[in-house]
């Protein structure tokens, strides 16, 4: 591997032509010889023009770096990055003419300016025409809500306001791939699900490519047609939103039976099957089982078989944060490379 810091390791290869962001064999390493940390390994993924593409992973996944390398932020130790066709290191300032970016944190504008003289320094910044600035900035006002507040300073916004005005600002670019990290970070209900909405529109309506990291599965749910999943600077899951929901559809249940179980009975039950979040309730115990195919009916013969009356078995939906626990924590463990997860963490059939 060549160091970040020798001679330009970024090295040839094509870009995927139906592709707005193309990242080919992507590698980043911190530091030298024994102190060396890998933080991304070979991570490739292409994203599809108008479509938002979610990127997860826990701490120390590679996220943040795959995101800094990808905007021209850190340059890596191998791999390419295309936009629309431009190769990111090797010309960015032509790249950067088809990106905008929000960043983590809340100061992603100037806050001593008003919302208009923000959107017109960034429209500046990106080259657009002084003819075309003034119709693009009251466009972007009215769609993100925010035009009677155009003239307000920003340190003077409500944190949901902020955040509308750094999108609106991403925009001012007139980019055509969008890259948000924490977008809704700090945001209260209603805020993030205006931002949600809004999200959705410039996808559906506008045709923007959007790339979103967010530690809130909700939104990566509700804003996100694919999902990326990262861990140990490794992709480990790469698919639609609903097909990784279906991998785990109908697995869950919340099994409710009478009286307490005792601690020997729980024990052997926890041993057999994927039983989590007890709860000893007045008169009841309530736990959730993970089982498939015929290991439902060996639940309940073994619930028979020590004397537990059940009361309710109701079937639980996944949602995309069982879904990414259970992916990633099935990272750490050694598995059958027969079950769906691990033909979705090694990119085999789904």
């Amino acid at each position: 591997m060549v160091s970040a810091e020798g001679s330009n390791p970024v090295t040839g290869g094509d870009a995927n032509a139906e592709s707005a962001v193309s990242v080919s064999n992507l590698e980043k390493e911190y530091g030298s010889g024994d102190d060396a940390v890998q933080a991304v390994n070979g991570v490739s993924f292409d994203v599809e023009r108008g479509t938002a593409v979610g990127i997860l992973g826990p701490n120390g996944a590679g996220k943040t770096t795959t995101i800094k390398s990808l905007l021209s932020l850190i340059f890596p130790s191998e791999g390419n990055i295309y936009v629309e066709g431009i190769n990111v290191h090797k010309e960015p300032k032509q790249a950067f003419r088809h990106m905008g970016a929000m960043l983590e944190g809340a100061r992603n504008t100037y806050w001593r300016l008003t919302v208009r003289e923000n959107l017109e320094i960034f429209s500046v910044i990106a080259g657009l025409d002084y003819r075309e600035r003034g119709d693009r900035i009251d466009d972007l006002l009215e769609q993100f809500g925010i035009d009677h507040k155009a003239d307000t300073v920003v340190r003077e916004l409500s944190r949901g306001q902020k955040q509308k005005v750094s999108l609106a600002t991403a925009m001012a670019r007139d980019a055509d791939v969008v890259v948000l990290d924490e977008p809704t970070l700090g945001l209260d209900v209603e805020s993030s699900l205006e931002l949600r909405r809004e999200l959705r529109r410039l996808v559906e309506d506008d045709g923007i490519t959007v790339l979103l990291c967010s530690h809130d599965m909700d939104v990566i749910q509700d804003v996100c047609d694919r999902v990326i999943i990262m861990n140990d600077g490794e992709i480990v899951a790469d698919d639609t939103v609903g097909n990784l929901l279906d991998l785990f559809d109908t697995q869950a249940y919340e099994v409710t039976v009478e009286g307490e179980l005792d601690d020997a009975d729980r024990r052997r039950l926890e041993t057999a099957f994927d039983l989590t979040d007890f709860d000893r309730r007045r008169g009841s115990t309530t736990f959730q089982a993970h089982v498939t195919g015929d290991d439902f009916y060996s639940l309940v013969e073994s619930l028979r078989a020590i004397g537990a009356a059940v009361e309710a078995f109701d079937t639980v939906e996944p949602d995309l944060e069982e879904v990414f626990l259970r992916i990633t924590d099935d990272e750490e463990d050694e598995r059958p490379t027969e079950t769906p997860v691990a033909q979705a963490a090694s990119g085999g059939p789904r």
